[in-house]
């Protein structure tokens, strides 16, 4: 049995991971971390990870920047496989995400879903053939989520950039511009409303035509089960550091 400990129990995407570990033959749920012990759970939850006391074999990270940060130092002092699922890292968080990985394993996707990770292959392939084309990310998600644009949004534009040798920049506000949309740039724009749990797409324009590809998730269990999916992943075994990624899973 793989023994999970969430962090960030408390949100959304917490409670979600914990309802598919409980589901699953495969996995035990032993605790969770978060800023407040409401006291409604069936498992221990810390405000403190200097005082978590199960023995855990993976921890799942759906929270916030600094808490992931804090919860790979306690990771890396007990040599325990992360998975960071949390979006909105800084490029200095990015650079330290990285030196962890030197010392623990870590899987880290923006988004826990195959569905979108081959949505990333499926656009960085048409970017190539449909050169010349203007490029739109259209992100679309509840009216509680904090970071904008999504690390999808983000993941999907990277994916774009990479296959055209990083030649392209971002474009997140037209607001202030008064000059003509350049061809070296992607587009990405932001909408944020309701109980929409997530949108994607990723429009190619020509001068006559316009093709995209779109992704809509309908639950977030969806991500929950490729959190505990790249769990199963990161406690292999011959595993013992690195950065690894939904690519990495057959």
């Amino acid at each position: 049995m793989i023994k999970v400990l969430i962090n960030g129990c408390n949100g959304k995407m917490g409670q979600e991971v914990a309802k598919i570990v409980n589901l699953d033959n495969d996995c035990v749920l032993v605790g969770g971390i978060d800023k407040v012990n409401t006291g409604e759970y069936t498992f221990p939850v810390y405000t403190d990870y200097s005082n978590i006391v199960e023995e855990a074999d993976v921890i799942i990270d759906f929270s916030i920047p600094v808490a992931t940060l804090n919860i790979l130092e306690y990771a890396k002092s007990k040599h325990i496989p992360v998975v960071i699922a949390t979006t909105g890292f800084s490029e200095e968080q990015e650079s330290k995400i990285k030196e962890y990985s030197k010392e623990i394993p870590i899987f880290k996707s923006a988004n826990m879903s195959l569905d979108i990770n081959l949505m990333c292959r499926i656009v960085s392939n048409l970017a190539q053939i449909l050169k010349g084309n203007d490029i739109e990310i259209i992100e679309t998600h509840h009216n509680r989520k904090i970071d904008s644009p999504s690390g999808t949004a983000m993941l999907l534009a990277d994916s774009i950039n990479k296959a055209l040798d990083n030649s392209m920049s971002y474009e997140f506000n037209r607001h202030d511009k008064h000059e003509k949309r350049s061809k070296k740039e992607i587009g990405i724009s932001s909408v944020r409303g309701g109980n929409i749990v997530g949108e994607h797409s990723v429009i190619f324009f020509s001068e006559n035509e316009s093709f995209e590809i779109k992704h809509t998730a309908y639950s977030r269990s969806l991500f929950a089960e490729g959190a505990v999916r790249a769990a199963k992943f990161i406690t292999k075994k011959d595993i013992r550091s690195g950065m690894y990624d939904m690519n990495d899973i057959k």
